[in-house]
């Protein structure tokens, strides 16, 4: 039994791959198992994970049939042992001591969940390269060769993850705001695999992380916040404005907000219900909300307008918690009436 499953959903990346599987392969923590799941990838993928699981027995292939990020994180989940898991997206890589720091903190501290960052240069770099037409794929983050001593970085130990874990933007005058843990991605965490075990993500719709996330908070995890740019997160260049796919974007935040919201109603505390709806709940139906401007034809606005008046119905727009909040949901009441006209 390892102590980290790396679970890497893999679809359509061959251009990317063996970046990312090279920084697992090059982490100065040993003690892993890389569960690659080829999720029907039409591409080279699978010759380049034959390569890697000939040289390394750590490399596990998982194949299966197209099913989306979801279903092949899902699917890492059930394959794997080890005592921790960790998240990596195939187009994305990890800093050599990811592991080695991540595990360090959790056995130290005795945490469910150790969180890090992404490099928020890096980042930038790529899209201002991508404007400037120029290449991008080749560019290593000057943070790849920074050495950390695990026993000698700062961190925040936490048994309320509510008090830290936030959608909102804050400023820098924030005491708290070295040690938020900001935005819902899975892949910036380190998580103990009973804690998670038993939930998985909501299969075929996008942004998964937020209602998973919401449900793991749920459980009072204990957590470390390290907050090191360990990740280095490769961004979309595409930004294609469509309809179609704006009303996707809309289905999914409206189906996550609506699983969200019926597990809090059902399990959660007074305390962590405000919380998750001040720092979470609004956020995304303020983004939800955003997509109408794009949908272009009547079918599609009427759409939108039934999954709105389904959150409203369940009571998932009720009591807004600040001002910005209670705006918006009479922008959405008046949409709901007028489109309903």
């Amino acid at each position: 039994m390892p102590a980290i499953s790396v679970i890497i959903p893999i679809y359509n990346v061959e251009k990317y791959l063996r970046r990312c599987l090279d920084s697992v392969l090059n982490q100065t923590f040993t003690d892993w198992q890389a569960i690659c799941v080829n999720d029907g990838s039409p591409d080279n993928c699978a010759a380049i994970l034959d390569e890697y699981a000939a040289r390394d027995s750590r490399f596990k292939i998982v194949t299966k049939e197209n099913g989306g990020l979801s279903d092949a994180r899902n699917a890492g989940m059930r394959v794997a042992d080890g005592d921790f898991i960790l998240f990596l997206d195939s187009d994305d890589f990890i800093h050599p001591q990811t592991m080695e720091i991540a595990y360090f903190l959790a056995t130290r501290d005795g945490s469910d969940i150790v969180s890090f960052t992404y490099d928020r240069i890096y980042r930038p770099q790529l899209m201002v390269r991508h404007i400037f037409g120029l290449e991008t794929d080749t560019v290593v983050p000057a943070r790849m060769a920074k050495k950390y001593k695990p026993a000698a970085i700062k961190t925040l130990v936490t048994d309320d993850v509510y008090a830290y874990a936030t959608e909102r933007a804050h400023n820098a005058f924030n005491p708290k705001r070295k040690w938020l843990i900001k935005h819902c991605q899975v892949w910036k965490n380190l998580y103990r695999r009973e804690l998670i075990s038993d939930t998985p993500f909501i299969k075929g719709i996008l942004f998964e992380d937020f209602p998973w996330w919401s449900a793991v908070m749920l459980k009072n995890p204990r957590v470390t916040i390290a907050p090191l740019p360990l990740y280095f997160y490769v961004p979309n260049f595409g930004g294609i404005v469509l309809s179609a796919k704006q009303l996707r974007i809309l289905h999914s935040l409206c189906d996550g907000i609506m699983d969200a919201y019926r597990r809090y109603k059902e399990n959660a505390t007074e305390y962590q219900m405000a919380k998750w709806s001040k720092n979470f709940k609004w956020y995304f139906i303020k983004w939800a909300f955003r997509k109408i401007k794009y949908l272009d034809n009547r079918a599609d606005l009427e759409a939108a307008r039934k999954r709105f008046c389904e959150l409203e119905r369940v009571g998932a727009l009720d009591m807004p918690p600040t001002r910005w909040a209670r705006k918006l949901r009479c922008k959405i009441c008046r949409f709901i009436k007028i489109c309903k006209k």
